[in-house]
């Protein structure tokens, strides 16, 4: 894998950006009448890929990006917050200074 540096100019200002790029060669592969991209475990693991990724299409690029699940695991969370009775509201649903009979 090589790593290099993108520099951006903004043309508002002096301030130059740097990003830190990796890329690699990989081959195309053939499985059974279709082809496919073999990624190495260190890759997936790094990225933390398990059976599916996200396929973004864009200007001549195909970005491969891992499938996000940033509430998994919520609705055990909560079920067992519920028979411990620690579902109580932290915060009021109705502020102090509220008057709905207006």
């Amino acid at each position: 894998m090589k790593r290099f540096n993108l520099l951006f100019f903004m043309k508002c200002n002096n301030f130059v950006i740097t990003n830190i790029y990796e890329y690699m060669k990989a081959s195309i592969i053939k499985i059974g009448n279709s082809k496919g991209l073999r990624l190495s475990k260190s890759i997936l693991d790094r990225y933390n890929i398990r059976d599916s990724i996200e396929l973004i299409l864009e200007k001549g690029r195909i970005i491969l990006k891992p499938i996000d699940e940033p509430r998994k695991g919520w609705g055990k969370a909560f079920q067992k917050m519920r028979s411990e009775n620690d579902d109580e509201l932290l915060i009021n649903d109705v502020l102090e200074d509220e008057d709905f009979d207006k």
